[in-house]
């Protein structure tokens, strides 16, 4: 399969940083970009430019007051007081120069993706400095100021009467865009993550269903700490496929976190890139069955920017082309240039090698957990169906 795509993109992504130690780096998408561009993936031609989302579209998922909050602390105008009313100016989100036109071009570079698979420029595509899923309307939260994927569902509602899917394969939970489309049923939510037992936010139960007309259309499988592939990959796909079916959407949207594999260092689950390879070949395939290709992906968390996030989110761009992730080594030109800066020795193939982590030994209980938590969320989908075909 060869398909459209097209990828997003501004040297300015790298503009939305807090400070040189906090562990939200958008060097990332430099990273995976020229990986990409090494492996021969990637051509200008492929380029998608980013823009910069306008107030009014902003205003789609955020208050105008939280808005003008951002661009006073972005000038210096606003006081740490003032800031903690609206979640900015804290430990996760600092302020910094001119935060609101950073993260307007992060939310403007989603718009821009949206376009372009809507128009029928492309099929598919692959916005890696969105996915800034913890954003609310009223404040920032979990590193996120606005929430590009929030803002682009309500743009997806607006200008193109879509009934959208959002699926956020991030390790912590998209509680941002979930409660934005509560009560939605043009909306279905559906996350896979760390449970909030020991991570933040420290919400996505299995019962967060919705509220009104949103009610049964919001999804959550919160899975064990330490859950390694099979498990993962398992409930994953189950659980997508069936909801795909049941909502049966016009346009998927995805949050391709890169923060649930073993070596990342703000979470506590045990996958390799064996998920990271399987995630958006699910995603591609689903979108053509239901959706004739009309697929939006964005990046996300991921904090191991050196040997995780580059390889996982260049497998999206790979598999949005021909379906087929990468195998076998690394291209020596980019292992050359990024080892001299690079904190951490860096992989030399695609794949993570067998034994790359210590065995966990709850193993067996995990997966017994995960499948008991794919069960219930299962049983919860056929309930709203048959809710749905008694009208």
């Amino acid at each position: 399969m060869s398909c459209r795509s097209g990828f997003v993109f501004s040297e300015d992504f790298t503009t939305y940083r807090f400070r040189d130690d906090h562990p939200f780096n958008q060097m990332r998408v430099i990273l995976a970009k020229e990986l990409l561009e090494s492996a021969g993936s990637l051509h200008q031609k492929d380029l998608i430019p980013a823009r910069h989302a306008t107030d009014e579209e902003l205003a789609l998922a955020h208050s105008k007051k939280y808005i003008n909050a951002v661009q006073k602390a972005g000038k210096g105008l606003l006081t740490e007081e003032e800031g903690l009313e609206y979640g900015i100016g804290t430990e996760d989100t600092p302020m910094f120069k001119d935060m609101h036109e950073a993260s307007s071009l992060l939310v403007g570079s989603t718009l821009s993706a949206i376009d372009a698979v809507l128009s029928g420029q492309v099929d598919h595509a692959l916005n890696l400095g969105g996915g800034l899923h913890h954003g609310f309307e009223r404040k920032a939260s979990g590193f996120c100021i606005y929430n590009d994927g929030a803002v682009g569902i309500r743009y997806l509602r607006e200008k193109y009467d879509c009934k959208v899917l959002y699926v956020d394969t991030d390790a912590h939970h998209g509680d941002g865009v979930q409660w934005a489309f509560y009560d939605d049923p043009n909306v279905c939510t559906f996350s896979i993550h760390e449970t909030g037992r020991y991570l933040f936010p420290g919400t996505g139960n299995v019962n967060e269903r919705g509220l009104k007309e949103g009610y049964g259309y919001s999804f959550n499988l919160p899975i064990d700490a330490f859950t390694e592939d099979e498990s993962f990959l398992h409930v994953y796909e189950s659980a997508f496929r069936e909801i795909t079916e049941f909502f049966k959407p016009d346009v998927i949207v995805t949050q391709n976190g890169a923060d649930a594999h073993f070596l990342d260092p703000l979470t506590h689950l045990c996958s390799t890139m064996k998920i990271y390879e399987r995630i958006p070949e699910l995603a591609h395939q689903l979108a053509h069955q239901y959706c004739d290709g009309k697929w939006i992906a964005l990046g996300g968390g991921g904090y191991d920017i050196w040997r995780v996030v580059p390889r996982a989110w260049a497998q999206i761009w790979k598999v949005m082309l021909d379906d087929q992730p990468f195998q076998g080594a690394l291209p020596e030109d980019w292992l050359k240039k990024w080892q001299q800066e690079s904190p951490v020795t860096l992989p030399t193939h695609w794949h993570d090698p067998e034994g790359s982590y210590d065995s966990i030994p709850r193993k067996n209980e995990i997966t017994e957990k995960n499948a008991k938590v794919l069960e219930k969320a299962l049983q919860l989908i056929t309930s709203q169906k048959k809710y749905n075909n008694s009208f």
